[in-house]
């Protein structure tokens, strides 16, 4: 049978924490974690500290997997390879991601199975920056979702209008986009939507 959980208890013991001074603060510290803060901790930390296991004691902290999973990303951190732990953000379907390139603006929507642009079906983002460029593209950084490493490519040509400053990519808002409004999507829908992205 689940013990029950005195949530004024917590909550009292929590709001508490901000009436004591330094002296009991550490002392309160050495009661939850079994041995003495150390000095240079500042009193808003303690308070956060202390307020953090009084809830851990009393409904459990994180798991195993969690806690590994913090480790791997803090030593990662370290190393300087955080980008190889931190994942990616997911596209849900029903996300449009909008991206003007050569004066053109391409919107692009996400499905369960893969991406709609131009009333055809794509596996993968760079496949349908590769239609639009011309050239291999990450899709993911052509589209803005994710930062690209630096690129050491030769300069993209001329602009169009004969400038030979190149294009650069600029990241736009994921718009999610309700079933009812994928259904009958109005071209000034789409323009607001890429107006505001």
């Amino acid at each position: 049978m689940p013990r029950k959980i005195d949530t004024q208890k917590i909550e009292s013991e929590v709001a508490a924490l901000g009436d004591l001074d330094l002296a009991a603060l550490r002392e309160r510290w050495q009661q939850l974690f079994g041995n003495p803060p150390p000095k240079s901790l500042r009193r808003a930390f303690l308070v956060k500290a202390c307020a953090y296991q009084i809830q851990v004691k009393a409904l459990g902290g994180l798991s195993a997997a969690t806690k590994r999973r913090l480790r791997q990303i803090a030593e990662a951190a370290r190393d300087g390879s955080a980008d190889s732990v931190v994942p990616v953000p997911r596209l849900r379907a029903g996300v449009r991601l909008v991206r003007a390139w050569r004066g053109v603006t391409h919107v692009v929507t996400v499905l369960a199975d893969g991406f709609e642009w131009n009333g055809e079906r794509y596996r993968s983002l760079s496949a349908i920056a590769r239609e639009i460029t011309g050239v291999s593209w990450n899709g993911r950084a052509f589209f803005g979702i994710t930062k690209a490493p630096p690129r050491r490519a030769a300069p993209e040509p001329a602009e169009p209008d004969g400038s030979d400053k190149p294009h650069r990519p600029r990241a736009r808002r994921h718009v999610p986009v309700t079933a009812k409004s994928t259904e009958a999507s109005s071209p000034k829908s789409q323009s607001e939507t890429a107006a505001h992205g």
